[in-house]
């Protein structure tokens, strides 16, 4: 039975109410169970020791660190630290202490070894891990039950540092040496190239590789020369070749003319000559070879560069042939009274540049007679008076004198031209008169 809400005193009523209020509560409550497996974030519940346990990130995050940063657990995170840096727990400082661990079973293995599934002792990878303290610049190297911290190579250790090594100190390289973090690359100077130890330098054939010669490409240590062949010059940039005109040097080179050609000369003849060597011009004897025209009653004469065919008997009236070429005017025949007893005719070459005044020919008197008197003359061929006669020897009269003789001299400053122009033939007619 319920009292009775308007006979109570205030203050008994609101007892009143609170009891009936727990009293109706009362069982729920003991339905419901006392424990709460919620955690906050970095923990998770463990179901054996009852308590939030510390998530270890570094473990169960791929990679969560990145680069050369390590990996820190901590309650409730994590934290990415240098290698090099250290973690100091202060277990005395402000702050709840971190809650405790449940209680784990003791590690049978010796230090820097793990149990497997088969409670064999394997060892442990500090270094693939991330359970060493190599510094960022060092290597780690597992090793069994332990690791290593070393330097790469081309570093070396300096303090707690490794620091890069340079080998361009020792003279390694034959020539030049370039430092590189860890290492350093042998370079060559010019013409040549590195060896098969990528230290020493040898040369560089640059003939075989196509050195820009023209002509000729001769190698040498370290560089390689360009030459020409014989009758060209170097130009001024050293590789490309220029023709020697050798007949602007000299215009001794040819007897008769220079001819330039590329990378040589020739010299030439002119019509009637052929060359003799390779220089100088000799007469082509047309009459010895066969080389002309004149008919069996014509007789050919040679000269310098050409032939005349002259007929075989020159001999006119009163004279007679004796032979080939004498002619005789008989004493009984009264027309040579006045006359030459013989006329004999010669044919001779005269050299060309000779200096004058010179001798050509002498002519002498065949037979002397007591008081008789001898005159030579240049009958005809001596228009422009380029020859001239003169005596030699003693007087021309006298008896007991020995024969007269006579030089027939040129005047001018030539008796012939040179080869090169081609002399004409030039007649003569020479008489020796004979009185008393």
């Amino acid at each position: 039975m319920l009292p009775c809400a308007s006979c109570l005193p205030g203050s008994l009523l609101l007892w009143a109410l609170l009891l009936l209020l727990l009293g109706s509560a009362s069982p729920q409550d003991s339905e419901e169970p006392d424990s709460y497996t919620e955690c906050t974030d970095g923990y998770e519940w463990d179901p054996d020791s009852q308590h939030c346990r510390d998530v270890n990130e570094c473990l169960t995050i791929p990679e969560a660190c990145k680069g050369e940063m390590k990996c820190i657990n901590h309650y409730g995170g994590y934290l990415c630290l240098p290698r090099s840096a250290a973690v100091i727990n202060d277990l005395h400082g402000e702050g709840p202490p971190p809650p405790v661990p449940p209680a784990q079973h003791p590690n049978p293995c010796p230090p820097g070894y793990e149990p497997d599934d088969q409670d064999s002792c394997v060892d442990v990878d500090e270094c693939a891990q991330a359970l060493h303290d190599c510094r960022p610049s060092q290597d780690c190297h597992n090793l069994p039950g332990s690791y290593q911290c070393t330097c790469p190579d081309g570093y070396r250790k300096i303090g707690p540092e490794c620091v890069d090594i340079d080998e361009c100190r020792y003279r390694y390289c034959q020539h030049r040496c370039v430092n590189l973090p860890g290492s350093f690359r042998c370079q060559c100077e010019p013409g040549f190239q590195l060896g098969p130890n990528n230290r020493s330098c040898v040369d560089v054939n640059e003939c075989d590789m196509g050195a820009p010669c023209e002509q000729r490409c001769f190698n040498s240590y370290g560089t390689f020369l360009c030459r020409c062949h014989q009758g060209y010059e170097l130009h001024r940039d050293g590789f490309s070749c220029s023709d020697i005109d050798e007949c602007s040097y000299s215009s001794y080179l040819c007897q008769y003319r220079c001819i330039n050609e590329p990378g040589r000369f020739s010299c030439h003849c002119p019509q009637g000559y052929q060359l003799l060597a390779t220089r100088l011009c000799q007469d082509i004897d047309e009459c010895e070879s066969g080389a002309h025209q004149c008919s069996e009653a014509q007789t050919c004469v040679n000269f310098h560069g050409g032939y005349r065919c002259v007929d075989t008997n020159r001999c006119v009236e009163p004279y007679i042939q004796v032979s080939e070429n004498r002619c005789l005017c008989p004493a009984s025949n009264p027309l040579c009274r006045e006359q030459p007893s013989s006329i004999v005719h010669r044919y001779m070459t005269i050299t060309s540049e000779r200096s004058v005044p010179a001798d050509v020919f002498q002519i002498q008197a065949t037979s002397v007679y007591p008081g008789a008197y001898n005159a030579f003359q240049i009958r005809a061929g001596n228009s422009q008076g380029d020859f001239y006669i003169r005596a030699q020897g003693p007087p021309l009269t006298g008896a007991g004198s020995s024969a007269p003789r006579a030089s027939v001299t040129p005047r001018g400053e030539e008796v012939t031209r040179r080869a090169d122009s081609r002399p004409r033939p030039r007649d003569l007619d020479l008489a020796g008169l004979q009185g008393s």
